[in-house]
């Protein structure tokens, strides 16, 4: 069974990363799953009117790639996710490619934590969140 990295097997700077392009689909299976219908993700006349001109993602489906990264590849499977602060800086418009990339900031091997600034960039390069994460590793054996 794959598990991901213990506590002693991270190393400070060492990053991982996700991309994925965000389709309607996505912004409507999203909406449908957590009830989130914000006229401004999902009704483009709407949305014409609000500041960004058309419908947008909802940020949190940038969030959740941060989540891909941290749970298959860094820490990796078997890890717990225990906190996440997040900053959203610009929007994500369906088509959007977005990165999502986490880098272990700090290492807790007294209490099995560990730190990762997480950031998520579009095609562009432009920083679409920002963010910090704690997870607890896998333990070894697990």
């Amino acid at each position: 069974m794959d598990r991901g990295k213990t506590v002693n097997e991270l190393e400070i700077g060492e990053k991982a990363s996700f991309t994925k392009t965000i389709t309607e689909t996505d912004v409507y299976n999203y909406a449908g799953i957590t009830g989130d219908f914000n006229p401004a993700h999902v009704n483009e006349s709407f949305a014409k009117e609000t500041m960004f001109k058309g419908r947008i993602a909802h940020g949190m489906i940038a969030a959740g790639l941060i989540s891909t990264v941290l749970g298959t590849q860094l820490p990796g499977p078997g890890s717990v996710y225990v906190a996440q602060d997040l900053k959203f800086t610009a929007p994500v418009r369906f088509g959007d490619t977005v990165t999502a990339t986490a880098e272990v900031e700090d290492i807790n091997e007294e209490k099995n934590r560990v730190t990762l600034n997480t950031v998520c960039t579009n095609q562009k390069e432009e920083v679409v969140l920002t963010g910090q994460a704690e997870l607890m590793p896998t333990v070894k054996g697990e």
